[in-house]
């Protein structure tokens, strides 16, 4: 479920400090029902996974529009991303974070952890368009229980880099987030009835 701006900007999450000028893009519900310790697990199913991350035929398809359309273009060329176009969150880290658990980076898809905490974990991207953060944490549901939430925070590159926001939005919206979003449920589920960790 696509949830208000304001159910990542009003928690006292660790990012508003480090990502402040990052603009809030997205933020979601994650179908990921726990308790009050198993951040820890869900960020172990987003690095080891075995499901596809992408599980649907359109959002694998407008992945793989996206790649090609970034190879044809240059979007995704080192200079471009972390350090090379942008530095790092990870330079931004107050000392507590930075001595603390980093959390796993990402082998399916382009993410770096920049930090872990019990309740929170961010990654980040970075190529010529945008520097993109994903923010996973860990909410109470108001019943007793927690779940997953997911932030998407990003800092467009100019005017290229706004375009091409508003460009995939509908998609995004359409194609990517649901299936996604699905997938996660899904693995969730199984590793639950299978007592993975």
């Amino acid at each position: 479920m696509r949830l208000p701006t304001t159910a990542h900007t009003d928690r006292p999450w660790r990012i508003h400090e480090i990502a402040g000028d990052f603009q809030v893009e997205d933020v979601w519900a994650l179908p990921t029902p726990g308790g009050p310790d198993d951040l820890e697990r869900l960020v172990s199913q987003f690095a080891n996974g075995k499901g596809d991350p992408v599980p649907s035929v359109v959002g694998r398809a407008l992945f793989a529009i996206r790649w090609k359309l970034g190879a044809l273009f240059g979007w995704d060329k080192p200079a471009d991303g972390l350090e090379g176009r942008v530095t790092t969150l990870r330079d931004r880290l107050p000392a507590d974070l930075r001595e603390g658990p980093r959390g796993p980076d990402l082998g399916s898809v382009p993410f770096t952890s920049v930090y872990q905490t019990h309740d929170e974990w961010a990654a980040e991207t970075a190529n010529r368009t945008v520097h993109g953060v994903m923010h996973i944490s860990w909410v109470p549901d108001g019943t007793g229980g927690y779940h997953g939430q997911m932030a998407v925070l990003v800092k467009p590159n100019g005017l290229l880099g706004a375009v091409y926001m508003a460009g995939i939005k509908p998609f995004r919206y359409l194609g990517v987030y649901p299936a996604l979003i699905r997938g996660i449920g899904r693995e969730w589920r199984t590793r639950s009835v299978s007592g993975a960790a």
